[in-house]
């Protein structure tokens, strides 16, 4: 009655019987379902032809990208695919993570990793995040490999991914800040960006940023500086030996 059709109509829409409903009749079962313009926007997204469907990602990172991220020695930033593969990161960005297994999938760092729950200090809203965003990727390219062989993955090796992916929550990274606990330098309060890269739509520029003079700040920069003697150690033995 909400959306101003049959219900005969309606269940063959949730049967999938109904496979090209017209973008007035997904307007009114998104207004119906009070979702918000994201959710709209991934229930249009699910409708569409595969034809109109963001072509297969590349996993390649631009020369002129990996460079960018060099120029912030202060400041950890990565790039991800839409199944949150780490696609490149730079020395921050690898020093923050060294506490992972393997920091190679942020989904599975999360879900997998007995490191995940340390170092995300609100796990619960990492999680939700983390499944959310695969929601979204998945609704751009439902037919991509890679995503599916993420979500088959985790939905054995977690009953919490099994359990957030069966709520089909859709949402996208966007500027926002996370508490995190680092196993060297301790707790960091960062605000993060995200940003879609311009001719790979696909791919995202993740950065981390702490306030300037803040306690997080001192802490990146004790990172840093470790870090940077950990490897010139490492340079100095490799020219002896």
């Amino acid at each position: 009655m909400l959306a101003g059709m049959s219900s005969d109509y309606y269940v063959r829409l949730e049967q999938g019987r109904e496979t090209s409903p017209s973008p007035q009749v997904v307007e009114a079962v998104a207004r119906a379902l009070s979702l918000d313009e994201e959710a709209t926007e991934h229930l249009h997204r699910l409708v569409q032809p595969p034809a109109r469907r963001r072509a297969a990602a590349d996993d390649r990172v631009s020369p002129q990208l990996l460079q960018l991220m060099d120029s912030w020695p202060t400041s950890p930033a990565f790039v991800l695919g839409p199944a949150l593969d780490i696609l490149a990161a730079n020395t921050m960005a690898t020093a923050l993570h060294e506490g992972f297994a393997a920091a190679d999938n942020l989904a599975r760092m999360v879900f997998t990793d007995p490191a995940g729950r340390e170092f995300y200090q609100d796990w619960e809203r990492a999680a939700h995040s983390c499944v959310a965003e695969l929601r979204a990727a998945y609704g751009h390219d439902p037919e991509s490999a890679r995503i599916n062989r993420i979500v088959d993955e985790l939905r054995s090796a977690s009953p919490a991914f099994a359990e957030l992916w069966a709520r089909h929550e859709v949402k996208s990274k966007t500027q926002e800040g996370k508490h995190l606990r680092h196993p060297r330098v301790g707790d960091l309060h960062i605000q993060f960006s995200a940003f879609t890269v311009n001719g790979a739509p696909h791919q995202q520029l993740v950065v981390y940023q702490a306030q300037p003079a803040s306690a997080t700040a001192a802490a990146f920069e004790q990172l840093r500086s470790s870090t940077a003697r950990a490897a010139a150690r490492t340079l100095h033995d490799n020219n002896v030996t």
